[in-house]
C-alpha cells in the first residue's frame, strides 16, 4: 500500500538543553536520517522543521506560527503528500527500520491508525500509521492545533498498537540516546 511520511522534526529539543536532537549522531547517522532511510519507500515525504542536509531529497515545511507544537506540525505536514496512508514519525526513533514502517501500513486494515508500542508498552502517537481522512478530520473537529496535545487529537480514532518493540523507543533524554 503506498504511503506518505510525515516526519516532525521542529521541537525545541529542551530536554537535551536546546541541542538539535534531530541531528545527533547514532552509529555514524543523525537521528533524523536514520528516519528517513526508514521511510525511503514513502511516495512522498515532508519534514516539519528547519532545513537541514538530510541522506534523501524531501520536502520541507514549519507550523505557522513556528513552535506550535506537535498537533500544529502534523497539521501543517498533512498540507503536504496525497497518499490515503500518513506514517507520522517523530525524528528521534533511532531503532526504527523500514520493517517496521511496512508493518505499519500493512496492519492498519480497517482501522483509522496502527502504531509502535515502545518497549515499556506505551502507544506512540508518534510512530504510527494514519489514514489520511481520519487524521484530516481529527484536525478539524480540535480546531486551532497550536499547543493540543496529540493523545487529545487521535482520543477518537480507532487505533490499535504493535507489541512492545524497540523500534518504538524514542529518545527524548541523554539516558534514552545512550541506552
Amino acid at each position: 500500500m503506498d504511503f506518505d511520511a510525515l516526519v516532525l522534526a521542529g521541537g525545541g529539543s529542551t530536554r537535551f538543553g536546546g541541542v538539535d536532537k534531530a541531528m545527533l549522531v547514532l552509529d555514524g547517522a543523525t537521528l533524523l536520517d536514520r528516519v528517513l532511510t526508514a521511510t525511503d519507500a514513502a511516495v512522498s515525504t515532508v519534514v516539519v522543521g528547519p532545513v537541514r542536509t538530510t541522506c534523501r531529497e524531501v520536502g520541507w515545511t514549519v507550523e505557522d506560527p513556528p513552535s506550535g507544537g506537535p498537533v500544529a506540525g502534523i497539521a501543517a505536514g498533512l498540507a503536504h503528500g496525497s497518499a490515503a496512508v500518513v506514517v507520522v514519525l517523530s525524528c528521534d526513533l533511532p531503532w526504527l527500520a523500514k520493517a517496521d514502517v511496512a508493518r505499519l501500513v500493512d496492519g492498519l486494515g480497517d482501522h483509522d491508525g496502527h502504531g509502535l508500542r515502545d518497549t515499556d508498552g506505551r502507544g506512540q502517537q508518534l510512530a504510527t500509521a494514519y489514514r489520511r481522512t481520519a487524521l484530516a478530520e481529527a484536525i478539524r473537529r480540535i480546531g486551532d492545533p497550536r499547543d493540543k496535545s496529540v493523545r487529545r487529537l487521535v482520543a477518537d480514532l480507532d487505533l490499535v498498537w504493535s507489541d512492545p518493540t524497540r523500534a518504538g523507543d524514542d529518545v527524548d533524554t541523554w539516558a534514552d540516546f545512550d541506552d
